[in-house]
């Protein structure tokens, strides 16, 4: 019997394929019981136009059999079997996709979409095999046909017997070698772990000849080995079923079940959509944050499946990076997959869902916030620091969509509130919205920064993570009103006290701050008069764009850009501190750098950063101890 050749391109696709394309070879095991689901579904297409067949479910499944002893799996189908033709169209030629020509003549439109294109799936196979042998039996046909393939050489086919409608596809295994264990698809359990892995939800029941172990009849202690052929699939996905028909504890198995996390799922949400592409999901929102989340092994992603078909373990496509904590999976009968399966092409219909599932997950958050504060809350605090990345990523251009989502704890709620409800809450005259950086509540309540907004009852944002600022500055407002920091040089705020305060600068005044100023040069821009000061003798603001606590979290960078803010040393002129310094200024200048140097020391302890020669600072300290014990 002659061998035939494949074609030149099919016979460079074949090695390609064998030896690079597929990245984990178990996934030969999906592909050829997906071909056989597809030929099940195609007599299923044909009982729908034929009133003379009648389909009975019962009668179809697939059925994986291993044999240790002659090293071959066989994973045989009651379904539409192949002709002569068909077996040298279909697998003589490389993805020539019978199951797909199948589709476009039949117009299938029921929904059971067919998912392979059986000449590229079937050659993975080749990938654990040595020699695949194809045994077919079409509907309709009394002759049946013996397909074999030792690989790229070419391929025979001859008339053979076969009792039953349907195909058997019989792979030789190969040998172990020292980098590959093949022996492992010899295994029953670790074929049952691939089924269930890719092929649980397959509609049709995969079968095997199960061992287990049981006791002798008529013995005590003695056990002897049995096997029973079980289904090893589940059939019927959750995400195919009514929700009506499932309770908040299904979602929370079927968590468990994948994986998703050993937390619990904080909120789930199931789509069954229809339409332009149509599709199924669940999505969990998780209860705690992943312990690798903000590490580079961390993968964001969704599981993919077509038609019930595992296709990525992890599709990154499917969510944005600010809602990456989202677990769950996507099952569509409509996207197109390229020749290895594992990555689909980044079409329209991808797309799409997408953005649909973007949106609904925002949708869900919001409804969360408005109608379960305290379950929004409690998500915030896990994963509020993502979104507030999203706002400040890739130059802003999602901080519309994310704005509303934003909490920050609120110096008069004592608690987090949004970014609407604080603008909702403003006075009239208020002009911006107040926000306070630092690395803890505690702290930022202390800054004497706070004291003019606080005295004029207006609410303050604490901004304690590190991101806060950076996100909001690329806000640059909200509702028509502009973030401000309080530590900013000019807070909007005028009162009679800062008038008074002005205008009360006689030029001795203006002649200590200019003297302060040069002693401080190149360490602050300006020394001024407080505006906002109270009851604390000094404070730092800042000029420009970067703040204090931009510029230490810049300068903790590895890549440290050395970026600092425009400092500026306040001095509250109606604390009796001022006196001191007039006092000095007019009688001792030593003594007045020796304050200078002190006040702006205190400065920076205030907002945590660090002195810059400590030594000279406790020596300035002492010197002020001796000083005042004479």
């Amino acid at each position: 019997m002659a061998k035939k050749q494949f074609k030149a391109e099919s016979k460079r696709l074949l090695e390609m394929m064998i030896n690079s394309i597929y990245t984990h070879r178990e996934i030969f095991l999906r592909e050829l019981i997906s071909n056989a689901s597809d030929a099940i579904d195609k007599i299923y297409y044909k009982a729908l136009s034929d009133e003379q067949m009648v389909f009975d479910k019962d009668n179809y499944y697939i059925k994986v059999k291993p044999d240790k002893a002659n090293r071959t799996l066989t994973i045989s189908d009651t379904g539409i079997g192949m002709t002569k033709e068909e077996l040298e169209n279909n697998l003589g030629v490389i993805a020539k996709s019978g199951s797909l020509a199948f589709k476009k003549e039949n117009e299938v439109k029921d929904g059971h979409e067919i998912i392979g294109q059986f000449g590229v799936g079937f050659y993975s196979a080749f990938m654990v095999a040595e020699s695949v042998t194809v045994i077919s039996r079409a509907l309709g046909s009394n002759e049946a046909y013996k397909w074999e393939s030792k690989g790229a050489d070419g391929y025979t086919v001859e008339p053979c017997e076969k009792e039953t409608v349907g195909t058997d596809i019989i792979l030789k295994i190969k040998e172990n070698t020292e980098d590959d264990q093949y022996d492992e698809y010899l295994e029953e359990y670790r074929l049952r772990a691939i089924i269930k892995k890719y092929s649980d939800f397959i509609r049709y029941p995969i079968r095997m000849d199960v061992t287990g172990s049981r006791l002798k009849e008529g013995s005590e202690n003695e056990y002897e080995e049995y096997q029973e052929e079980q289904t090893i699939n589940s059939m019927v996905p959750i995400w195919k079923k009514n929700k009506s028909e499932l309770t908040p504890e299904d979602y929370a198995n079927f968590y468990t079940e994948k994986r998703y996390g050993f937390d619990k799922p904080l909120k789930h949400i199931h789509l069954s959509v229809e339409g332009t592409i149509s599709y199924n999901a669940i999505l969990f929102i998780p209860e705690n944050i992943p312990y690798d989340f903000y590490s580079a092994e961390y993968e964001k992603g969704l599981e993919l499946y077509s038609s019930g078909v595992l296709i990525m373990n992890k599709c990154p496509d499917l969510l944005p990076d600010y809602f990456s904590f989202v677990k769950g999976m996507v099952d569509s009968e409509d996207l197109s997959l390229n020749i290895s399966r594992e990555m689909l092409q980044h079409d329209r219909q991808l797309k799409l869902i997408a953005k649909n599932i973007k949106n609904k997950i925002k949708n869900q958050l919001q409804s969360m916030l408005k109608e379960e504060r305290e379950k929004y809350e409690q998500f915030y605090k896990q994963f509020g620091r993502q979104l507030k990345y999203g706002v400040y990523s890739e130059y802003g251009s999602h901080k519309e969509e994310l704005q509303d989502l934003l909490m920050f704890y609120s110096s008069k709620e004592k608690k987090l509130v949004t970014l609407d409800e604080y603008v909702s809450a403003m006075p009239e005259e208020q002009k911006y919205i107040y926000y306070a950086s630092g690395e803890s509540i505690e702290r930022i309540e202390k800054l004497p920064q706070t004291e003019l907004v606080a005295e004029k009852g207006y609410e303050i944002l604490y901004f304690t993570e590190d991101i806060d600022e950076f996100a909001v500055k690329m806000l640059m407002s909200y509702k028509e009103k502009e973030f401000r920091s309080v530590s900013s040089g000019d807070l909007g705020i005028e009162t009679e006290d800062n008038k008074e305060q002005e205008d009360s600068l006689d030029e001795a005044d203006k002649e200590l701050f200019e003297h302060m100023e040069k002693l401080l040069a190149g360490k602050v821009k300006k020394v001024r008069v407080s505006k906002r000061l109270r009851s604390h003798p000094v404070c730092l603001s800042t000029d420009g764009e970067v703040t204090i606590e931009m510029e230490k979290i810049l300068k903790s960078m590895p890549n440290n850009p050395n970026v600092q803010a425009e400092k500026i040393l306040e001095i509250n002129k109606n604390h009796e501190v001022f006196q001191s310094l007039k006092d000095a200024f007019a009688n001792d200048k030593e003594k007045l750098d020796l304050y200078t140097h002190l006040l702006y020391n205190q400065a920076l302890l205030i907002e945590g950063l660090t002195v810059e020669d400590p030594v000279q600072f406790t020596n300035d300290i002492c010197k002020i101890m001796v000083s005042s014990a004479k």
